[in-house]
């Protein structure tokens, strides 16, 4: 766990060693996500880089249940 400190200006900075195992670059976009008194960064990905990354994701089969339409 790393500690941090906001500035006057209400930033923070992200830890070095946070930074290079999440392959965080200079500019790239963060989404603040609240989680009760909790502050998520999430890396912002664009749409057309996120085709095709569930590609080879393996799922159990997927079984309908009798009455699952109106």
């Amino acid at each position: 766990m790393k500690i941090v400190t906001v500035s006057p200006k209400y930033q923070v900075v992200i830890p070095s060693s946070m930074r290079k195992s999440l392959g965080i670059k200079p500019g790239q976009k963060l989404m603040a996500v609240s989680i009760g008194d909790c502050i998520e960064y999430v890396p912002f990905r664009n749409i057309r880089m996120m085709r095709g990354f569930v590609k080879n994701i393996e799922s159990p089969p997927f079984i309908r249940e009798k009455d699952d339409r109106i």
